[in-house]
């Protein structure tokens, strides 16, 4: 799995990640490109997610539906008034959105109701 992380993002994740605490990052259906990605800090792995990268004490856990969808990913951090936060691209992004809030990916499965379609 080809995830990135860069400085910006490793720094602030580095400061907000507690001892056990990990990134999970879903993809899921929505925006006019179709496909969004979600994250959220958390503790406890639910169902069906695993780790999918590991870049020191940062761990990024994601579920089944969405692992295909991670590979190429970068994360990067903002602190812009508009858009601020966790950035999220991919290499293999096909079309983005306008505000780049969503994409959509050359040669992956669609998503459909919130279910990875293969």
């Amino acid at each position: 799995m080809n995830i990135t992380i860069k400085e910006k993002a490793e720094a602030i994740l580095n400061s907000k990640l507690a001892a056990g605490q990990f990134l999970r990052v879903v993809v899921k259906e929505g925006g006019c490109a179709g496909l969004t990605y979600g994250a959220k800090i958390a503790s406890e792995m639910k169902d069906g997610e695993s780790v999918v990268h590991t870049a020191g004490a940062i761990r990024i856990v994601t579920d089944a539906a969405s692992v295909r969808f991670l590979d190429g990913l970068v994360i990067d951090y903002s602190n812009e008034l508009i858009n601020g936060g966790l950035q999220f691209t991919n290499s293999n992004t096909k079309t983005t959105c306008g505000c780049g809030q969503s994409f959509n990916l050359s040669g992956f499965p669609k998503i459909d109701s919130g279910k990875c379609k293969i």
